[in-house]
């Protein structure tokens, strides 16, 4: 954590673009200067952007890492590390891992294990080790229709720092599968169900779903106060999930698959999170809202990478174009995540605040990534 200055850069204030340096003195940023000329000693960063490093809250990135195929394991070390590496390599210097709470341990098939504390054990050992490039923080995805959800979430507690829980519920016929037609493609084309088994499928769910889903929602609230986490709501369709996240308390939406939900998360005070790869796509793989469309709408405030690490800086630039104001673009990505979850200490170039830095250029529709400083060591 030396001090250093890195000069000739275009900075993405949170208003607006300024030619100028920033000041990098015991971890933090220690000022912000105007201007073109490159002070004495200064890195010149040869009239590249400058910006908050990026704040991803939802990323099955390191479910790829653990498990680079089906059913092929991964030692949990060497992927973490993995994922940490390519994270900073993409300009994301803050990231709340998102793991499974909640499995299906007893049915044949669509079967899948606990994993989530063990995993978590390792993130937090790592850190602790100082090992990581990025700051890494824990967040709870808790399956609403699974068979151990409370229990999975007795086991964590104080000391583990859960930043987010969120309310995944996919039981079949509501939310991102309303649609039972795109359930139906998804189950058969990626995991080789027949007929007979995808509608055996459904009423299993459904019946589970009526059995625990009401107390299994419930439990997973209360832990997220337990532990002090923010609370998100996922894939909300209709204006009464919206009523219903609002009534628990939800800070944001990830991923709310119709406009009439984003426009209710926006009348409520509830920001909204869409995926980056939807952006770049162009629409939801999965038959939803495209995220252009909200982003017209004025109903979006963050995005996350979700599968595709790099994506998120492509995706802020993208709505930036789209928004003719680069600063508002890079803000979902920054700011926005940032305020999302309470953390005041990072998201924007301003004296005082974690020197977490980004240093790219564009180059045609891409971006290219020239450096990562993470709380003023550089990482990538």
């Amino acid at each position: 954590m030396g001090d250093f200055i890195l000069g000739n850069a275009v900075l993405v204030l949170p208003d607006r673009l300024m030619p100028g340096a920033v000041v990098v003195a015991g971890g933090e940023i220690a000022e912000i200067r105007a201007g073109t000329d490159l002070p004495p000693g200064a890195l010149d960063c040869c009239g590249d952007f400058l910006a908050p490093g990026m704040i991803e809250l939802h990323t099955d990135n390191l479910e790829r890492h653990t498990e680079p195929r089906p059913k092929v394991p991964w030692p949990h070390e060497a992927a973490i590390l993995a994922h940490d590496a390519e994270l900073a390599g993409c300009g994301i210097t803050t990231v709340f891992d998102a793991l499974r709470v909640g499995s299906l341990p007893s049915r044949k098939k669509g079967r899948y294990g606990e994993y989530a504390r063990a995993l978590a054990d390792d993130i937090l050992g790592l850190g602790m080790a100082g090992v990581l490039k990025i700051d890494h923080r824990l967040h709870l995805r808790a399956e609403i229709c699974s068979e151990t959800l409370p229990e999975e979430l007795a086991k964590f507690g104080a000391a583990d720092g859960v930043g987010i829980v969120s309310l995944m519920d996919h039981t079949p016929g509501q939310r991102q599968f309303r649609d039972l037609t795109q359930l139906r493609h998804y189950l058969m084309g990626k995991h080789g169900f027949t007929e007979a088994e995808f509608d055996a499928h459904v009423a299993d769910r459904l019946a589970l779903s009526a059995k625990v889903g009401a107390a299994h929602e419930a439990a997973a609230v209360a832990a997220a106060r337990r532990l002090g986490a923010h609370l998100a709501s996922h894939d909300d369709t209709t204006d009464s999930d919206v009523a219903q996240s609002a009534a628990h308390g939800a800070r944001f939406a990830e991923f709310p698959t119709t406009l009439e939900a984003a426009r209710a998360c926006q009348a409520a005070g509830i920001a909204v999170m869409m995926g980056a790869p939807n952006v770049i796509r162009g629409g939801s793989h999965s038959g939803n809202v495209a995220a252009e469309t909200l982003a017209v709408a004025g109903c979006l405030d963050i995005l996350s990478s979700d599968y595709v690490p790099s994506a998120l800086l492509l995706a802020a630039l993208r709505l930036g174009d789209l928004w003719s104001d680069l600063p508002r673009g890079i803000a979902t990505v920054t700011a926005a995540p940032a305020a999302a979850v309470g953390l005041k200490d990072r998201g924007r170039l301003a004296p005082g605040l974690r020197a977490d830095l980004l240093r790219f250029r564009r180059h045609g529709t891409a971006a290219l990534l020239r450096g990562t400083w993470v709380a003023g060591q550089r990482v990538a």
